[in-house]
């Protein structure tokens, strides 16, 4: 198997002959720069004593149940005990899980956005799989598409709603055409939704409410995946979860327990917390919203409302990256590093750049300032 480097790495190759220090602002990663909320760190502390036991690979229920009173609080959706399953977070998910589902696939194709997370290219290579690029332009409004020859070729279709980079966050009308789709068609429709609880005003709706919005009541063919780090500024208590269609999720379970990948139970104490808390988002959300309407303000942009990402366009990302990080000590990441070249020769990703907005109001301020500068 053959991956390619990660955009981080190959964002140090291009900056290697400039290089970063403790003054340069880093627009590059989505990782939450606001504490960790106390009742998430003070429950971690109490459950240490717990690390002497083996966690189990399905979680505790109190976990589990946890999470179902989250997607029945948050979208209106009551799910059944196999309809949804934890996980240590959901990157692990999004790889492990194509490999399962495909396995027995003979010519398997996976078709997700473009630009994308790239994860989703990673689990595609370590499958065999063809990859369909869903590219995302200004055109399209940033939308993925298929042709219907192409969905009958799908056996699993990867969503990103809201979505990262560019995001933009598709109407719970696009949903339910997505899941009409996946029932017409017959493929695995998978919905990334991991920044679904990052919004200003609308709050971005879920498969699973599109599901049974169609009379999908079982929820076949459908699966969401969701995580806390972004939602709780937690990232490092990889606590996520999958849920949905139950016959393919009583299989992924058995496959779940050869892989290694159970949460240790003082992060799923933390986890409860979280899960459990639907007010302390609010405190980063409030953050966020006053950050894009500093780069709407600033940089003269339309920016989305369910995102802490900003997809600017320049002429050339990677010549206005290297600019950008010399002359304002700022670093941004090419668009063109998330992103592929698809078979008509066009790379969706070029001459973008991604600014992840995720510091304090005043740091992004001068942030925007520089960048406004180089524009």
């Amino acid at each position: 198997m053959e991956f390619q480097p990660y955009p981080f790495e190959k964002l140090q190759g291009l900056i290697k002959d400039i290089g970063t220090n403790k003054e340069s602002i880093l627009l590059t990663i989505g990782e939450p720069q606001f504490a960790t909320p106390s009742l998430v760190t003070q429950a971690l502390k109490e459950n240490v004593e717990l690390l002497n036991k083996y966690p189990k690979t399905a979680g505790e229920e109190e976990l589990n149940s946890t999470m179902r009173e989250f997607v029945k609080k948050r979208f209106n959706v009551e799910l059944q005990k196999n309809e949804l399953l934890s996980t240590f977070g959901t990157r692990e998910v999004l790889f492990n899980f194509p490999q399962f589902f495909l396995f027995s696939k003979k010519n398997p194709t996976i078709a997700h956005p473009n630009p994308f997370y790239q994860i989703y290219e990673g689990a595609a290579i370590a499958s065999r799989a063809k990859s369909i690029y869903m590219n995302l332009t200004q055109e399209n409004g940033f939308k993925p598409t298929l042709s219907k020859e192409q969905m009958k070729e799908c056996d699993l279709v990867i969503l990103n709603s809201p979505n990262n980079p560019t995001g933009a966050t598709l109407s719970l009308e696009e949903l339910k055409q997505w899941v009409k789709y996946a029932l017409e068609f017959d493929f695995l429709l998978l919905s990334d939704e991991c920044y679904s609880e990052i919004y200003t005003l609308q709050k971005p709706h879920s498969i699973l409410e599109a599901s049974l919005a169609v009379g999908n009541k079982e929820f076949k063919n459908v699966l969401a995946l969701n995580s806390i780090s972004k939602r709780s500024n937690a990232p490092g208590l990889r606590s996520g979860f999958i849920a949905g269609d139950s016959k393919i999720l009583s299989s992924y379970a058995t496959y779940r327990t050869y892989i290694g990948c159970a949460s240790p139970l003082p992060l799923q104490k933390a986890a409860i917390k979280a899960w459990g808390d639907l007010e302390h988002p609010q405190n980063a959300r409030n953050e966020y919203a006053k950050n894009l309407t500093l780069a709407k303000e600033i940089l003269g942009v339309e920016v989305p409302s369910e995102t802490f990402y900003v997809w600017l366009k320049v002429e050339d990302d990677l010549s206005f990256t290297r600019r950008l990080l010399k002359e304002q000590n700022i670093l941004v990441l090419p668009g063109s590093f998330l992103s592929r070249i698809d078979e008509r020769g066009v790379n969706p990703g070029k001459n973008y750049v991604r600014l992840a907005l995720v510091y304090e109001e005043e740091k992004i301020k001068k942030a925007l300032m520089g960048i406004k500068h180089c524009l």
